[in-house]
């Protein structure tokens, strides 16, 4: 039975009160029954969680490790652990991989998961034609050889990443036979992973809802069944938390976050992740004069949005190495100093009589304050002589036009980096090559391009450092802030928050 009074009914509004009696729980009410509620802040596009731009999303990877398994696995602390894979590595001159496959593990059809399964799903990654967007990673080993449960095969290009990116974006081991036999169409209708939870309705920007895997090799997951409702915009994820209709959300506002909290019946928990907050800087218009990009940068208080529009939950970066990154390297400062932002606009004929002009583009309701944070910043701006217009766009846009290098000027963007090595954030985003960057000039890609390969680990964090200075230097990127995760859910629940952002209902348990 609710428990919401007619107060209550009248701040929540009809909608919100209808869902609360329909689900038969309110604020205080208890999530005792078998399934989990998730008011999810992004659709889910695609059911195969290795081809296309929405492959690389950070915040799909929670619905896509729920359904499938990695390669090899990662705790919410971020250590590498077995996955499917029980043991791998290379030999001693790093010119061959090894694996150990799972033995035992059955596919959501109760087909068995084999070592061609394995291979199947690596060499596919590898091949340019599937839409891999990770391709480039996956195509650096190859002539893979099974005896039993074992993989041999032969690095044709070192890449010191290979095996941490299993645990990562695109990472997900597919069902050969089932995908051979129903093609790409078949599979998102049909979808199969060998993960704790198997799909068991979706319905296009509404819901998905999953049942337990009574044969997942992991154990017997929490819960009977899982319900991720896709509710984007932050406001109707608050509600949804308040009204009891949803058990668990994540990334309200902090002023919400730090309210709900103390509601009875509710909790929270705010953990620093590997997301941050930057703006893409594209090499066209403006932005092709480095007095502008700098000024764009020193005109913007980071501390200030932190500390004001996110209530302290954020740590101000200068580079796309966060503090728990493996190349951060605290020297590299830009620092906020408005004064030096106009002198180096003026340098180049700017003013606030006499703008730089230029479009940003930002989500609205993806993380805390996003939208918020660039009208704070594009006030920041004004006063130093830039103008800037802000365009809205759902995350998927912003896929579609960083693929195809038609990005604006200057666009926001979350980064999320799991594996927190510097060719997963400062590579992929700002090596020309790469289908992820938005500024592409050859000065860069020549300081970066040895890095890929480098096989000594102390030169190649020390370059990678060096790399995040020269981009500093010349204003090629704008980071932000590092963010810290906000998430409630009913009291009566216990959350394990995970470090890469993904908030998983293997994670939530009953207290």
């Amino acid at each position: 039975m609710t428990t919401l009074n007619r107060r209550d009914a009248l701040a929540l509004g009809a909608g919100t009160f209808l869902a609360a009696l329909l689900a038969g729980r309110g604020i205080s009410a208890a999530a005792t029954s078998d399934t989990l509620t998730i008011a999810f802040n992004v659709n889910l596009p695609s059911f195969d969680p290795t081809v296309g731009p929405n492959a690389v999303n950070p915040a799909i990877q929670a619905i896509y490790r729920t359904v499938f398994d990695h390669f090899v696995d990662q705790g919410p602390d971020l250590a590498f652990k077995p996955g499917l894979l029980t043991e791998w590595g290379w030999n001693e001159d790093k010119t061959k991989v090894w694996m150990t496959v799972r033995e035992g593990v059955t596919w959501h059809d109760g087909t068995p998961l084999t070592a061609e399964d394995i291979v199947w799903s690596l060499e596919r990654a590898a091949k340019q034609e599937t839409g891999n967007p990770i391709q480039f990673i996956w195509s650096t080993a190859g002539n893979y050889k099974i005896d039993g449960n074992k993989i041999t095969g032969d690095v044709l290009r070192y890449e010191p990443t290979y095996f941490m990116w299993m645990a990562y974006l695109t990472g997900y081991v597919l069902p050969k036979a089932h995908y051979e036999k129903v093609g790409a169409e078949g599979f998102e209708k049909k979808p199969i992973g060998t993960g704790p939870y198997m799909v068991d309705a979706y319905e296009g920007n509404s819901f998905l809802r999953l049942k337990a895997n009574p044969n997942y090799f992991g154990g017997k997951p929490p819960f009977e069944t899982v319900v991720f409702k896709f509710v984007p915009d932050a406001t109707s994820r608050v509600a949804e938390i308040e009204s009891g209709s949803s058990d668990v959300t994540l990334d309200i506002p902090y002023e919400e976050f730090d309210r709900l909290k103390s509601v009875q019946g509710l909790a929270g928990i705010a953990t620093p992740i590997t997301d941050i907050g930057m703006i893409f800087i594209t090499n066209v218009d403006v932005m092709l004069d480095k007095n502008v990009r700098l000024a764009a940068h020193h005109a913007i208080d980071k501390k200030a949005i932190v500390d004001r529009l996110l209530r302290g939950y954020g740590v101000p970066i200068d580079t796309l190495e966060a503090p728990n990154y493996a190349a951060f390297d605290p020297s590299i400062t830009v620092g906020y100093d408005p004064q030096k932002a106009k002198e180096l606009l003026a340098a180049s004929g700017y003013s606030t009589d006499k703008p730089a002009k230029f479009t940003i583009q930002t989500t609205r309701g993806l993380k805390p304050k996003d939208y918020e944070m660039i009208q704070a910043i594009v006030g920041m701006w004004r006063k130093v002589g830039i103008e800037a217009n802000i365009e809205v766009y759902e995350i998927a846009k912003h896929f579609e036009l960083r693929a195809a290098h038609q990005l604006a000027p200057a666009a926001f963007y979350n980064w999320g980096n799991a594996i927190i090595d510097p060719t997963t954030s400062t590579g992929f985003a700002m090596f020309g090559p790469s289908p992820h960057s938005a500024w592409k000039t050859e000065d860069l890609d020549k300081i970066i391009g040895p890095l890929w390969g480098e096989k000594d680990e102390e030169k190649r964090i020390a370059g990678w450092k060096a790399v995040s200075k020269y981009i500093a230097e010349n204003g090629y990127v704008i980071p932000l802030l590092q963010y810290v995760q906000p998430v409630v859910f009913k009291s009566d629940l216990k959350v394990t928050p995970d470090q890469s952002g993904a908030l998983q209902p293997v994670h939530v348990e009953k207290a």
